[in-house]
């Protein structure tokens, strides 16, 4: 590494936070671009990575903290109920200091802290002795979601990261060597688990800093497609074809799913009978006669060569399909599969016309309120209300973020309509609802409560 990677990783640093939120101070910045780099293929909004930034004192050397659960980041609202056996779930436990070289203080650190944290049977009020509160209240949530899956027997995987601005190359040995005595005692607190800890210096963040995610994405076709005449396609794809599309560097491209607002349901009958149908490679019926197919949004479309060029790209129906695809081809040699997938494809700018597909699409199940009520047009007006006004909500996650405005402006549905109940209860215009403070509650579960973030907006803007 060239002193060139410290100079430019500086000044990235010091353009985002000033765009971004320029009134944190630089050390919990560097934790927040930090964890975002780590955690990029997770795409958590700035309100997610800031939750689990726990650093500051009796921080026991850990700066952020995040679990999920089969990739579902792991907060009050996550339904334990709805995961099936073996299920994954990933403790990510961050460090990250300006420091131009990795310590070996650090490590030992980490070595006594998660030995103490990570030990199910120490009770909180022991913990509090010696670490805050956040960071405890974030132990006791991984806790009880650990506990709470344990008859459906977890794929444990804890990810320590400790991120500096120094050089890989430069690394000791006897840092090298105490990482992996902390990766084997992990290992000891919960046998079978993948413990794992992994370094990121100034070039590592610089480079994942700096690998957009497109939004133009290509889609090779067997034949070419079936136009319908109205802006829509239908064709056939290659599963491993399809699998590349939805895949980058071997993780699900989460970021095109926003819209599929239905959860991976695991290994429920249905998938398990996708799986079955994977495994018969040399059946005489193509996998797409015994499969309902792939719904696909995309805002603009242009096809060559039997290859389809897609901005804005939305998987909105078909997500089991998918993962299922995604899990088979990730586990098994597919050079010689022939079969193919049924793809649709409407390509619409118009949101109102994208919210009415992806609302229909997705009201086949039962799903969380506040997705569904995203689409409807006063939440729309919200939206620009709000931008008129210098703010950005966020109705549909992440896109303001990845636009770059600051995170300090925008406001996600779930946190005003926590916000509008708290108001509601404080002035008791809504009787029921509890006191203030209890709008952090699991409110955002309710439908009622993101009706009263509507209606209030209404009653405050038109009078």
């Amino acid at each position: 590494m060239t002193a060139n990677d410290i100079i430019i990783l500086d000044t990235t640093l010091a353009q985002k936070k000033e765009s971004i939120h320029a009134t944190l101070d630089d050390a919990t910045y560097f934790e927040v671009f930090s964890s975002e780099q780590i955690l990029k293929n997770s795409d958590l909004s700035y309100e997610e990575l800031l939750d689990g930034i726990i650093g500051g004192g009796d921080d026991g050397g850990i700066d952020s903290l995040y679990a999920f659960v089969d990739g579902e980041l792991l907060d009050d609202d996550t339904d334990l109920q709805k995961y099936k056996k073996n299920p994954i779930m990933e403790l990510f436990l961050i460090q990250a200091k300006q420091s131009p070289s990795f310590g070996e203080t650090a490590i030992d650190k980490l070595y006594s802290t998660l030995s103490n944290l990570l030990n199910l049977g120490t009770p909180p009020a022991e913990l509090s002795k010696l670490y805050n509160p956040a960071l405890i209240a974030k132990r006791e949530a991984f806790r009880s979601a650990f506990l709470g899956l344990s008859s459906r027997h977890p794929d444990l995987r804890i990810r320590v990261h400790y991120a500096t601005k120094g050089d890989l190359a430069e690394i000791h040995a006897k840092v090298t060597e105490k990482a992996g005595l902390l990766e084997s005692q992990l290992g000891k607190l919960f046998p079978g688990c993948s413990a794992k800890v992994t370094f990121w210096g100034a070039r590592e963040l610089l480079e994942t800093a700096q690998r957009e995610k497109t939004y133009t994405l290509q889609l090779k076709l067997v034949e070419n497609p079936i136009s319908t005449g109205s802006g829509g396609y239908v064709a056939l794809v290659n599963l491993k074809d399809y699998w590349q599309f939805v895949t980058d560097s071997g993780s699900l491209r989460k970021y095109i799913f926003e819209s599929n607002v239905r959860d991976w349901q695991g290994d429920v009958e249905v998938n398990e009978e996708i799986a079955e149908t994977l495994e018969k490679q040399n059946d005489p019926l193509d996998f797409w006669w015994l499969n309902n197919g792939i719904t696909i949004l995309c805002s603009r479309a242009s096809i060559a060569s039997k290859i389809i060029n897609m901005d804005d790209v939305q998987v909105v129906n078909g997500l089991q399909t998918t993962v299922t695809i995604h899990e088979h081809l990730n586990a098994a040699s597919s050079a010689d599969d022939k079969r193919s997938l049924l793809v649709r494809i409407v390509e619409t700018d118009n949101p109102e016309a994208r919210d009415r597909i992806i609302k229909a699409t997705n009201h086949q199940t039962a799903i969380p309120p506040a997705s569904l009520k995203a689409t409807d047009r006063i939440q729309r007006d919200i939206e620009t209300f709000f931008k008129q006004n210098g703010w950005y909500y966020d109705r549909r996650k992440n896109y303001y973020k990845n636009m770059g405005m600051p995170v300090d402006r925008i406001i996600g549905i779930p946190y005003l309509a926590q916000a509008i109940m708290a108001i509601l209860s404080a002035n008791q215009i809504m009787p029921g609802p509890g006191p203030p403070h209890s709008s952090r509650m699991r409110q955002t579960t309710r439908k009622s409560s993101v009706k009263a973030s509507a209606s209030i907006f209404t009653y405050f803007v038109q009078g």
